[in-house]
C-alpha cells in the first residue's frame, strides 16, 4: 500500500516504479480488479497488463511529468518519457485510484519527441513535399 492514498501521490509512485523497473512495488499500487485500455488495448486486466505492459518498463529510462492533474478520484497525467535506445515521446494517461490502488488506466498516444512534422504543419503536408 503506498505511503499516500491521494490520487496524484499514487500516480508518481507507480511511473516511479515502472521506471525503476520495481515490479513488486507496481504490484502493491494496481488492484486485483484493475482493467487498462489503450489504442491497443481494450479492458485488460491485472493479469494481461503484466504479461503485455510490464515488459516495456526495461526499455524506459525516465518519466518527466508535463501535467498531473487530480479530479476526485481520476488523475489526468501527461508525461514525456525517454527510453534506453534514445527515443522521447509523450502520452496522456487517466488513472482512477480508489482507496490508494490504481483500478484503471485509460492510455491516449502521443507523439515521438522531437515532432516528425515540422511547426505549423501536418502530416499530410509533409507527405505531399
Amino acid at each position: 500500500m503506498p505511503l499516500s492514498k491521494r490520487p496524484a501521490d499514487v500516480a508518481r509512485a507507480i511511473y516511479r516504479a515502472y521506471a525503476d523497473k520495481d515490479r513488486p512495488s507496481a504490484e502493491k499500487l494496481i488492484a486485483d480488479d484493475f482493467h487498462f485500455t489503450s489504442p491497443l488495448d481494450n479492458r485488460i486486466d491485472r493479469e494481461t497488463y503484466f504479461e503485455r505492459c510490464w515488459p516495456n518498463s526495461k526499455s524506459i529510462l525516465t518519466f518527466e511529468f508535463v501535467r498531473i492533474v487530480p479530479q476526485r478520484e481520476q488523475v489526468i497525467v501527461t508525461y514525456e518519457a525517454q527510453t534506453s535506445a534514445g527515443k522521447r515521446f509523450r502520452n496522456t494517461e487517466i488513472l482512477t485510484v480508489k482507496d490508494g490502488v490504481i483500478t484503471e488506466v485509460e492510455v491516449y498516444f502521443g507523439w515521438d519527441i522531437p515532432h516528425e512534422v515540422a511547426p505549423g504543419h501536418n502530416l499530410e503536408e509533409r507527405s505531399r513535399t
